[in-house]
């Protein structure tokens, strides 16, 4: 059985949808602070292979239950808070949820023989870039709190491979787009800070104008320029690094994303193509901290996990539109 925390947020959804097309049996732990109860019911009603525990990773007695509950062999570890932003105002809360939950995570696998975990990084542990394309040797200099409590687990990832010999698959993945392609489940933040998903409400709420950060940035068209990878995609790299994990039992760490660049402009000319119509916009100074332009190199994810991402961004930004869809219809229904 695998154990996958988080299943109710949007990566870790995809990713237990993933495993479960592939027959596997998969237990969630997920507090629901800021994933769906919605989205665990329909992860059930695909499987009967999924199972649900209500339990928070910071509260050590929940997660010794679960592992007494269930004969766990593997985990994919989500479970984490992720705004950039709040984490600037509120550090503590991303230094006891997203590091001292993944201790308890850690320290119960390894009293309950646990010992492969494919852990859910992020490309802020890089900070700002100083060369292009990014590479897993790049320096590690995160410039947020979100960015440093992905980077403290990784280096505590590192030490229990030494200490415990608890082997683990780091991913750092860049901007992460899209829905499944079934339309069953998508991105659902209350607090949507995604480029993507806001460019879909304001073009589903008509009357709402979409805000562009700086346009004269060093790049094709002055906006900047990011490396969106499709969430099925990154799923499917998840269910390789399992794999990879079972076959080689080595700890390692991949980039995960395209490996190409694409401007805001041209995200929002997508968008609106799909959508049919003009989205309004209006022009704002830059935000402080925003690079230029970020994108992958993924050369060794292609290498070793064999992992090759399938779909455009055309491919995301329409599925994305489809789940939003579903989403506001499901809302306006409440």
């Amino acid at each position: 059985m695998i154990l996958v925390t988080g299943a109710a947020g949007y990566i870790g959804s995809h990713t237990a949808m993933a495993l479960l097309q592939k027959g596997e049996e998969i237990v969630t732990i997920d507090n629901l602070s800021t994933g769906h109860i919605e989205t665990i019911e329909k992860l059930k009603d695909f499987s009967d292979k999924f199972h649900f525990y209500r339990g928070d990773l910071t509260n050590a007695e929940d997660v010794e239950l679960l592992f007494r509950q269930y004969k766990i062999d593997s985990v994919v570890h989500f479970a984490a808070f992720s705004i950039v932003s709040e984490s600037v105002k509120e550090p503590h809360l991303y230094y006891r949820n997203n590091v001292f939950g993944s201790l308890n995570l850690f320290n119960t696998m390894i009293k309950n023989n646990v010992k492969k975990v494919v852990f859910s990084s992020t490309c802020a542990v890089y900070g700002e870039p100083v060369e292009i394309p990014i590479s897993e040797n790049h320096p590690k200099n995160p410039v947020n709190p979100y960015g440093n409590s992905k980077l403290v687990v990784e280096k505590i990832l590192e030490d229990y491979d030494v200490a415990f010999g608890l082997k683990s698959i780091k991913l750092r993945y860049f901007n992460v787009a899209g829905a499944h392609s079934s339309a069953l489940i998508g991105e659902w933040h209350d607090n949507e800070t995604h480029l993507i998903p806001n460019i879909l409400k304001s073009a589903i709420g008509k009357s709402e104008v979409f805000n562009i950060y700086g346009s004269d940035y060093d790049t094709n068209d002055g906006t900047c320029v990011r490396d969106y990878v499709n969430v099925e995609d990154l799923a499917n790299a998840h269910v390789l690094a399992l794999s990879y994990l079972e076959q080689n039992n080595s700890s390692e760490v991949f980039n995960i994303g395209t490996g190409n660049g694409c401007s805001v402009k041209e995200v929002f000319d997508t968008a609106s193509g799909l959508v049919g119509r003009e989205i309004c916009f209006v022009i704002k100074p830059r935000r402080d901290g925003d690079p230029a332009t970020l994108f992958a190199d993924n050369s060794k994810a292609k290498k070793l996990l064999k992992w090759f991402p399938e779909k455009t961004l055309h491919d995301s930004i329409s599925s994305a539109y489809a789940w939003e869809k579903v989403l506001q219809g499901s809302l306006s229904r409440l």
